[in-house]
């Protein structure tokens, strides 16, 4: 591209315009995957809508890939597209919250702490992930889930309104009541239909306080614990979210030394209701005596979202495989329980995200979503050092390992949690029987799939033109 059109380009944005060659390029492209390895030609960091606007008519006119990146933590690394155009949202990070209609609006640069650090400063929270490094957009544009999750539904069952810019530079505010097949498709897909950038969302009362955090026990008392998780999740109250992995013990402060290495099944347990019924409602999990770890008590809902934090460092080299399950049947805790106990990769999880409840009552197709019938995430969370002369052997593993447990699933899946490799099989099967009118309104409002770098629905290319 002539050096002119870039500055061209570059007179018409407020914010910056990095090339490879300038100082901050390199942040700019850095991603929480570190197996990913991409290299934008240009990166655009807009400080407003109208540089988004700018940027998705320059990609446009001049047919160039186009990526969104907002907190890059996206397995698949699809934030970044190879000598494309990437819009970096990281400068948009401003949050309003209005505590007597219960909503919040957020930019499309902000990570979930910088959302759930100023709800709670008014006891009120809406349902996103766990990891508060995590983006909201790509977060919320997939469906989203985390703690909240099995009272108040997907993320974006509680989404009440975006401002989207299409493949069309054109700004369209999109709700329930406005522009309502794009607010449909973008309530799981929505990386797919343009570039986000504010989110608003209904809040709930949710802390500042929960009851919370880690705690585990050796591998060898696994069928005991499964077993009770099994029953623990089939009855507790929706307040109650546990989420059950099987790993080897981190070398951290709060590990006995003699646990290092070791395997063990841990529990991250969040308790959002009534602090009177706290007792009875973990009687169970207190049952399992003499745990290794035991973390769990009354503490800011900041810290309990932020508690697995570091367990996902970013650089690492990240390669998962997981499954929506609608039980837990004992084939499938069995099978779980033999691949942890046969891992090869020292850095991997095996697991269970309890997320049933609310979200099993809206109708199918209330978004793109989908996905009505889950009731928990399983799957392999696997990583390893950069360097690590294992990598391939690891990731075969966990494929190897896939072929054994998908075998329970719903027949969909989560979209946040694909990886690269997975194919157009997989994008059908995670919307089903919405597939298809997902597909007719990704053809009018992106006919010539400009965004693409996702796990993407291909417009229809026998559709006329509009």
């Amino acid at each position: 591209m002539p050096q002119e059109t870039v500055e061209a380009f570059q007179r018409r944005l407020r914010g910056p315009l990095l090339s490879p060659e300038d100082d901050g390029f390199e942040e700019a492209v850095r991603l929480w995957n570190g197996m990913i390895e991409k290299t934008p030609a240009l990166v655009v960091q807009p400080t407003g809508t109208a540089d988004v606007v700018t940027a998705i008519d320059f990609a446009r006119e001049h047919d160039l890939s186009l990526s969104v990146k907002g907190g890059g933590h996206n397995i698949a690394g699809t934030a970044l597209v190879d000598r494309g155009l990437t819009i970096d949202m990281s400068r948009l990070r401003g949050v309003l919250v209005d505590p007597e209609e219960r909503t919040v609006t957020a930019q499309a640069g902000c990570l979930l702490g910088d959302v759930d650090r100023e709800t709670q400063l008014h006891g009120l929270a809406t349902p996103l992930g766990f990891i508060s490094e995590t983006g909201i957009a790509g977060l919320t544009l997939g469906g989203g889930l985390g703690y909240l999750t099995r009272r108040f539904g997907w993320t974006v069952d509680n989404l009440v309104e975006v401002e989207i810019v299409t493949a069309d530079g054109a700004v369209r505010r999109v709700s329930r009541e406005e522009n309502e097949d794009l607010f449909w498709a973008i309530r799981g897909a929505g990386s797919n239909l343009g570039v986000v950038t504010s989110f608003t969302y209904r809040l709930h009362e949710v802390g500042p306080t929960v009851y919370g955090g880690l705690i585990a026990w050796p591998a060898e008392r696994a069928d005991e614990i499964l077993e009770v998780y099994r029953e623990l999740t089939a009855k507790v109250p929706r307040e109650l979210t546990v989420f059950l992995h099987l790993l080897r013990a981190p070398p951290a402060p709060f590990v006995p030394e003699e646990a290092h290495g070791k395997r063990i099944c841990a529990m991250a347990v969040c308790y959002s209701g009534d602090r009177n019924d706290t007792r009875e409602v973990l009687a169970p999990i207190r049952a399992l005596d003499d745990p290794v770890v035991d973390l769990l008590q009354e503490q800011p809902y900041t810290q309990v979202q932020s508690y697995l934090d570091a367990t996902e460092p970013k650089g690492m080299h990240y390669y998962w495989k997981t499954e929506f399950a609608a039980e837990l049947s004992a084939d499938l805790l069995s099978t779980m329980r033999n691949l942890a106990a046969e891992c090869p990769i020292p850095g991997a999880q095996i697991g269970f995200l309890h997320i049933g409840g609310a979200l099993n009552e809206f109708d199918q197709d209330d978004g793109a979503v989908g996905n009505r019938d889950a009731r928990f995430a399983y799957g392999v969370i696997a990583q390893w050092e950069p360097d690590d002369p294992n990598a391939e052997e690891f990731q075969q593993w966990v494929r190897d390992a896939w072929t054994q447990f998908r075998l329970f699933s719903t027949g969909g899946n989560y979209v946040n949690f694909q990886t690269a490799d997975e194919g157009d099989d997989r994008v059908r099967g995670m919307y089903g029987d919405n597939f298809d009118r997902l597909v007719q309104i990704k053809t009018e409002y992106d006919p010539d799939n400009l965004f693409r770098s996702n796990r993407n629905v291909s417009p229809d290319p026998e559709a006329e033109a509009p």
